[in-house]
């Protein structure tokens, strides 16, 4: 499984010779709406740093053969697009896509939850990649490789690494990190390394590709 971020939230997974793209958001670096040859295009809830619906339009033309998943809510705003829903299992070539969950992180209590389906995504011998979208609240079991969202308004750092320790994955990468700036990065990412319990913990930038 070879796996590459694009910033924020977009995770491009290669496996099984499949190309699945995941939250291609507004924050997402400009290579993310470049890509071509992707089976599956699949987005966890309808918040524009994880769906960017001024540029999606050209990534869909580039893909023409995509098959396109997103959380109900989203789905429906969205022409060609079918609906994922925790449980649900899509099989993309010789790959499951398994949604997790339902509902977003709560941001303030006056705020409507929105949908949220987190992604697990599996092959025959392969790591099992788990990406949960914006919540903590969803835990699945199984997980070798967490995409983590670092931080965000409806998260706080204690229930980053006690997530992190629930899943107990063998590797995990950032996402959702551009909330935080340069100079404080640090500061969230030296917490993980001395709490969170992971094995491989590795600091991707923005363009970076995970390490075997």
């Amino acid at each position: 499984m070879d796996v590459t971020r694009f910033g924020h939230a977009a995770v491009l997974v290669e496996v099984a010779g499949t190309r699945i793209l995941i939250d291609p958001g507004n924050f997402s670096t400009a290579a993310t709406f470049e890509l071509t040859g992707l089976d599956a295009i699949i987005v966890t809830h309808q918040h524009p740093d994880h769906l960017d619906r001024d540029r999606v339009g050209p990534l869909l033309a580039a893909n023409p053969s995509a098959r396109l998943l997103a959380e109900p809510e989203t789905a429906a705003t969205l022409d060609g697009w079918d609906a994922t829903a925790g449980d649900a299992t899509f099989e993309i070539g010789d790959v499951t896509v398994t949604g997790v969950g339902s509902r977003h992180a709560e941001i303030l209590p006056t705020i409507p939850r929105v949908g949220n389906v987190g992604v697990l995504v599996t092959a025959p011998g392969e790591p099992t990649l788990f990406h949960p979208g914006d919540t903590y609240e969803y835990r699945p079991d199984g997980v070798d490789i967490l995409a983590l969202p670092l931080s965000a308004p409806w998260a706080k750092l204690s229930e980053t690494v006690d997530f992190v320790r629930a899943i107990a994955p063998r590797t995990a990468f950032p996402i959702h990190d551009c909330t935080v700036s340069e100079a404080g990065y640090q500061i969230y990412w030296t917490q993980l390394q001395n709490h969170a319990g992971v094995e491989d913990l590795q600091r991707l930038p923005q363009d970076g590709a995970l390490r075997p």
